[in-house]
């Protein structure tokens, strides 16, 4: 009998519980958060140093980021899509635009 009554309490309680569950993540609209916002695009510009077009990524000497709080400063980026390198050549003053994920930055508009 004790059996029955704990069986029939843990239905009740799925029942009761698996529906908030939903209820909360549509108040969300069922959406991840994460995947919902979108990675704020900083602007820069600088000078190209480095071209590495087998690894992705280009080095700028590039001053003051105000938007991520970066001084001057030398660094290398990624690229959202390696043709974008076809366009840059060391020495050429460029204005790009890059996000941030975790530690990586990556460009996602370079002129």
């Amino acid at each position: 009998m004790k059996r029955v009554a704990a069986c029939s309490l843990l239905a009740a309680l799925c029942v009761f519980v698996v529906p908030l569950a939903g209820a909360q993540s549509q108040g969300m609209g069922g959406m991840d958060m994460k995947a919902e916002k979108k990675a704020q695009v900083h602007k820069g510009s600088g000078k190209v140093t480095k071209v590495d077009p087998s690894k992705g990524t280009v080095t700028i000497s590039h001053g003051p980021v105000p938007t991520i709080r970066w001084p001057s400063m030398t660094m290398t980026f990624g690229v959202k899509d390696k043709a974008m390198l076809d366009k840059v050549k060391p020495g050429a003053n460029v204005e790009f635009g890059f996000v941030q994920s975790g530690k990586d930055y990556t460009i996602t508009e370079i002129k």
